[in-house]
Formats: structure tokens, C-alpha cells, sequence
């Protein structure tokens, strides 16, 4: 076989070996993550200019994220601001690395279909975190991209059994 003919056969290999089909079914996810997790405050939220809580519904391999925004300036269009109040949502998939939690998911409307433009945040949603603690009814995230913490408490237990993603 010439080094050419090698070189595309080896191509090949590689990419026929890289594309992985994401499978339609859950799997189990982190059995303690399982559940409804609510952030009720952030420290000093009243002398803040903006910040956002977040609600995480964790259901098998499946993260579904509702993210309450709260903006004393107003840097959005008018139709947008909702005087200063308003929702966004996403949903995705996660996985456990040692105590990271890493996500890949989309924005989303309120009925969880796909956000392609609108308001607030479209395309790709990209959570990172550390889970810095768990316990039964307490969670501790650190974010990869912001210096708060999400500090949650579990508000409903979740039973994994797995389904066909996205069916609820």
C-alpha cells in the first residue's frame, strides 16, 4: 500500500471512529443529582445590578434549566426587558467527570422546543461546573464561567427510569 493510499485509509478509520451517534434513550446520570434543585438567593442580590436563579430538574442523564434574570439596567431592547424580570430556559444532557458536571444542551422555549431566535440566549448551552458539595437535600456548584456559586436546595426526588430523550 503506497503512503498515500495509507494516509486515506488511516483518514477514514479516524473519522469513521470519531462521529458518535448520541443515543435516544437516557441512560441513569448521577443517581444524587436526580431531582429538582432550586437556588433561592444569591449573597447580596438587593445590591446587585443584575443576576440570574437557576432551577435544575435533573432526570436521568437529563438536565432541564430555568434560569430567573433580574436587571436594574436595562441593556436589552424595550420588548425584551419585561422590566427587568424575565425567564430563560434550556435542556441537555450531562455527564460526570470526577466532580466536574459537564453539560451540552440548547436554549429553549417554555415548552422546551428549540429557541432559534427571540430574546435573551439562543443556540448552544455549555454548563460547566464543580460540584464543590452534595448531600441528600444540598448542592454546591461553582460555575467555570462565573465567580457565584449555586447553592440549591432539593425541592422534589426524581426516579430515574429511563425513556426516549425529550419525552415528557
Amino acid at each position: 500500500m503506497s503512503k498515500v493510499s495509507m494516509f486515506i485509509f488511516m483518514s477514514m478509520l479516524l473519522f469513521a471512529c470519531s462521529c458518535v451517534r448520541h443515543s435516544e434513550m437516557q441512560t441513569e446520570g448521577a443517581e444524587f443529582l436526580q431531582g429538582v434543585w432550586v437556588q433561592d438567593s444569591i449573597p447580596h442580590q438587593s445590591e446587585m445590578m443584575d443576576y440570574t436563579l437557576h432551577t435544575l430538574k435533573f432526570v436521568c442523564d437529563s438536565v432541564y434549566t430555568t434560569m430567573s434574570v433580574r436587571a436594574k439596567t436595562q441593556r436589552i431592547s424595550d420588548s425584551c426587558y419585561q422590566n427587568g424580570e424575565w425567564t430563560e430556559y434550556a435542556r441537555g444532557v450531562y455527564v460526570i467527570r470526577g466532580d466536574s458536571l459537564i453539560g451540552e444542551g440548547i436554549y429553549t422555549k417554555a415548552n422546551g422546543k428549540y429557541k432559534t431566535s427571540g430574546c435573551y440566549r439562543t443556540g448552544t448551552y455549555l454548563p460547566r461546573y464543580r460540584v464543590a458539595y452534595h448531600s441528600k437535600d444540598s448542592l454546591v456548584l461553582e460555575s467555570r464561567y462565573d465567580q457565584r456559586p449555586l447553592v440549591l436546595r432539593k425541592t422534589q426526588s426524581i426516579s430515574c427510569i429511563p425513556k426516549r430523550r425529550w419525552e415528557d
